[in-house]
């Protein structure tokens, strides 16, 4: 007997629609064809086994599996499930009627219980779109598939379940999600918040404007100054995710593994902090068979690099390509996955190697030409990628011993959203530019061109504090986010001043 079931392959952060038909005829032998990898080939094992545990019969018969279409790689265990069913229906022991409308993906263990899979989300996606009906998978993954609507998505925890609804022997209970409820319950939650900062003053008002204009931002300072503090408090001023985000970054997550059992919906923007020991590899994603990395993981989130000179110089360099693009392209001999990579850079680093140059206390005791050498291990391309360039000095003891209350990240926050409904509707009819730090050279004319004492000023500026011509666009591009926080349409001087304050590294006379 030949029967159809359906299943799922990830690839990138996208499905594909597998089909799996299973023949039931005479003989003794097992072929499993349609490019399945070692892991796919092992199942018939984990079947087996599976199935005697539970009173469920192999057929002692020949069974011919083919994994449709045969030119993509089928991989890992959580086609154990799909094949199983596929198994007992051509063999009779399953009734075939719903199969037609329903989806399955799960791992088997040798007893029979189904085991968590890694991409159920997008699994989710795709059924709704090739019209399935109802969506079988583990107990564990139901929730965050549940988030799509328009299909029935169950849980299951053992085969017998599974073939149970299929004999209509007993019904599954399908997952339900508040979406509404769970998306603004958990997205204003926050551990850390910027009230705990005590003075930085200056250097909380940069994060604002880096936040509130998706900014690239790099903090230099003495070691215990507080740039790691600020950092992983900066997803606490971002605006909270839309719908569409959170989904985009929740496929991103559940691909890699990253979600957490019975998670629905990621609520907050990532933060993603590397070790300055990763690999390139690691960093953009890949392997034998790729998977997202760091860049992808911080999509619509931020990407930390502390102690960015310590970093590998070529883990540095192949950001440079995604901080453009905004997308990781990762191509192997037959085939290419890609990978979203719209995160927002914030680096930390000292500014020498004892980390005391422009100490305004202790003296710095490095070598001459130091400094220089130090610096000189961020590129100059790299460093053309950042908006911001923040030098930050220790909080004096008085204002670290002061009782005052500093500013909460909820107020800072309701400014930064203000200034990105500002950016929404001025880049509503440009496709992809959704913030300031995304306006091209060509674009600066039209949406950041200052009046005529900012002009000024801006030339003044770049004479005399010697400023490099790759600061000029980035200047202009802060400056127009400045000037959306304050409300206003046109860029002032007052506004190209503090953009002009952001440029500590382009100053000639910084490093001494």
């Amino acid at each position: 007997m030949l029967v159809k079931v359906f299943g799922a392959a990830v690839q990138g952060i996208h499905a594909t629609l597998i089909t799996i038909e299973v023949n039931v005829s005479r003989g003794i032998r097992f072929l499993l064809v349609g490019l399945p990898d070692a892991s796919v080939k092992e199942s018939h094992e984990r079947i087996v086994s599976a199935l005697e545990v539970n009173g469920l019969r192999f057929p002692r018969q020949q069974v011919v599996i083919n994994m449709s279409p045969a030119d993509i790689r089928k991989e890992g265990s959580a086609y154990d499930l799909p094949l199983a069913v596929g198994v007992l229906a051509a063999s009779g022991a399953i009734r075939t009627d719903r199969l037609s409308s329903s989806l399955m993906m799960g791992e088997l263990s040798l007893d029979g219980n189904i085991l968590p899979l890694k991409g159920a989300l997008s699994i989710a996606v795709m059924a709704k779109e090739q019209g399935f009906t109802d969506l079988i998978l583990p107990a564990a993954n139901a929730r965050e598939a549940a988030v799509v609507e328009g299909i029935s998505v169950y849980g299951v925890e053992n085969i017998l379940q599974v073939v149970a609804f299929f004999n209509e022997e007993s019904s599954l209970q399908r997952e339900v999600v508040d979406l509404d409820q769970v998306f603004l319950q958990e997205r204003a939650s926050f551990d850390q918040d910027f009230s705990d900062v005590k003075g930085q003053e200056n250097v909380k008002r940069a994060l604002e404007v880096a936040a509130a204009g998706g900014h690239n931002l790099i903090m230099i300072g003495p070691p215990g100054s507080g740039k790691s503090m600020m950092a992983r408090r900066l997803p606490s001023i971002l605006p909270p995710f839309t719908l569409e985000e959170a989904l985009e970054t929740t496929k991103i997550h559940s691909v890699a593994g990253k979600t957490g059992r019975h998670m629905t919906l990621m609520a907050r923007r990532p933060f993603r902090s590397p070790h300055h020991t990763i690999s390139d590899v690691a960093m953009v994603g890949g392997g034998s068979w790729p998977q997202p990395g760091e860049i992808s993981l911080a999509h619509n989130g931020v990407l930390f690099l502390d102690e960015l000179p310590e970093f590998n110089r070529n883990v540095l360099e192949v950001l440079r390509q995604p901080l453009e693009d905004r997308k990781i392209i990762i191509s192997r001999a037959r085939f290419s996955v890609e990978y979203p990579a719209s995160f927002m850079l914030v680096a930390a680093m000292n500014p020498c190697p004892c980390g005391f140059h422009n100490h305004p206390e202790k003296e710095c005791v490095c070598s001459p030409g130091a400094v220089q050498r130090y610096l000189n291990r961020i590129s100059g391309p790299l460093l053309d990628r950042i908006d911001m360039q923040i030098e930050i000095v220790p909080v004096p003891f008085e204002k670290m011993a002061a009782n005052a209350m500093a500013e909460k990240s909820e107020v800072i926050r309701q400014r930064v959203i203000r200034g990105r409904e500002i950016q929404r509707e001025r880049f509503r009819k440009v496709q992809g530019v959704y913030c300031n730090a995304q306006i091209s050279s060509k674009m600066l004319y039209r949406y950041a061109q200052p009046d005529e004492a900012g002009l000024k000023l801006l030339k003044s500026a770049m004479e005399r504090l010697s400023l490099s011509a790759r600061a000029y666009s980035r200047i202009l591009k802060v400056a127009r986010t400045i000037a959306d926080l304050a409300g206003s349409e046109t860029i002032k001087a007052v506004h190209l001043a503090e953009a002009i304050s952001y440029r500590s590294l382009d100053r000639e006379s910084w490093v001494g």
